[in-house]
């Protein structure tokens, strides 16, 4: 392995337990967390966030630059102790967590990356997770959400609290005919209750959003965990939700994306379909901060840029970016920079412009099997952040990305289609 250009970081943990390594002249480092030492934020208050100071020196000399001017990214950790393939990330104040297929949960406590703690073994392959105040919400393979909250009397003892659905929105609905729904051939469910292996989460306005390969996009409310809608929402398993200003965007394997949105406390209502290619699969999508800009990852290698109308009323595939030679699995945004990670093992860094375009700026590789999910940390480091990454190779690796990152002479540019 070849060694990290600086003493600051150790590139590889291989005992869960063990912590990652920084040197210890305060001079090097200087870092400052809340006072709070809550594993989550309150419900009602911003994540507590943790802030490194580098040298700026020490920052432009990682990741280093090759000869051809593009820069070479190496981890400044992978960390081991999955013992199943890495399947969501989430950050959750001053810690990351990432689940796995294996069914078990890890939570890191930044910076220093050390194992804070291990909790959901047996309770169904992980598929997602999202935090709420100091709640976590896992989906499972078995159809299920499990709601995991901070014990009082140990802060790294995560107890599990709920399933979704509860046993009181059950016994509330299970004697009426009406309310069960056909699944398949001789085969019912009631409305309220997943009938395939639920894919994806997302959180916004006290509102939990579930999307299953069952095809439907299922709402939560917080507060008191009641199912409150189930909408038959796509012709192929759902793979990815994501929301922002109001509406809820679901990426299906029938290749398209949809928005959903509601007025007051009416039912949710398709607002418009964002259309891929066709006969491919979206893995994977995103939207901007501003809700203009979302974008869809694809199992034919693209990325698909849309752009929203002012009123989020209609959408207009503006780019196409032949991003990886293999699908795209997932992606995320942190500012102008958007990642891309791939069933090719790798991660494609790439600069938003004008138009929805994309230009690359950057290839991370260093995984061993497919690149599953990623995660950037919104924190300055330096004169940049930190992206987490994790793959079917069980790790879950961190990386140190430049914001002033400088774009490679490259074809691989995004096709414009705006006039």
């Amino acid at each position: 392995m070849v060694s990290a250009p600086m003493d600051l970081f150790v590139s590889e943990i291989t005992t869960p337990s063990t912590p990652l390594l920084f040197a210890a002249a305060t001079s090097t480092i200087g870092m400052s967390t809340s006072s709070s030492s809550s594993i989550c934020s309150s419900e009602d208050s911003p994540a507590t966030s943790f802030r490194f100071e580098l040298k700026d020196e020490e920052c432009r000399s990682y990741p280093s630059k090759s000869l051809s001017g593009a820069y070479s990214y190496r981890p400044l950790a992978v960390l081991s102790g999955h013992v199943g393939s890495v399947s969501c990330l989430a950050l959750c104040g001053e810690f990351i967590l990432s689940a796995s297929q294996g069914k078990d949960i890890i939570v890191w406590q930044q910076p220093d990356l050390r194992l804070f703690t291990k909790f959901g073994q047996g309770d169904g392959s992980v598929k997602a997770l999202v935090t709420v105040g100091s709640k976590v919400f896992t989906a499972h393979q078995d159809s299920r959400i499990r709601v995991w909250k901070v014990s009082r009397r140990s802060e790294n003892v995560f107890r599990l609290v709920d399933t979704l659905p509860t046993t009181k929105d059950y016994l509330g609905k299970f004697m009426k005919q009406s309310n069960y729904v056909q699944t398949r051939r001789h085969h019912k469910k009631l409305w309220i209750e997943h009938a395939d292996s639920i894919s994806c989460l997302t959180v916004y306005n006290g509102l939990i959003y579930s999307g299953s390969w069952d095809k439907t996009l299922k709402v939560w409310r917080i507060s008191d965990l009641k199912c409150l809608e189930s909408i038959k929402a796509h012709d192929d398993a759902i793979n990815g939700l994501v929301a922002c200003k109001g509406i809820v965007y679901s990426a299906s394997a029938d290749g398209k994306i949809k928005a959903w949105g509601k007025e007051g406390k009416s039912s949710h209502s398709l607002k418009g379909i964002l259309e891929g290619h066709k006969d491919v699969s979206l893995n994977s999508v995103i939207v901007s901060d501003d809700g203009k800009w979302v974008y869809g990852g694809a199992s034919d290698g693209f990325v698909m840029g849309w752009e929203g109308s002012y009123d989020f009323l209609s959408w207009k595939l503006v780019s196409e970016t032949k991003a990886h030679q293999m699908a795209v699995l997932c992606m995320c945004l942190m500012g102008e920079f958007l990642f891309s990670g791939s069933a090719d093992k790798s991660i494609s860094i790439w600069k938003r412009e004008a138009f929805g375009k994309l230009s690359k700026v950057g290839v991370i590789n260093g995984h061993e099997g497919p690149v599953k999910c990623l995660q950037a940390s919104p924190n300055n480091v330096g004169s940049g952040f930190l992206l987490y990454s994790g793959g079917l190779d069980k790790s879950l690796r961190v990386w140190w990305v430049p914001k002033q990152s400088t774009a490679q002479n490259t074809e691989e540019k995004s096709i414009s289609l705006c006039s």
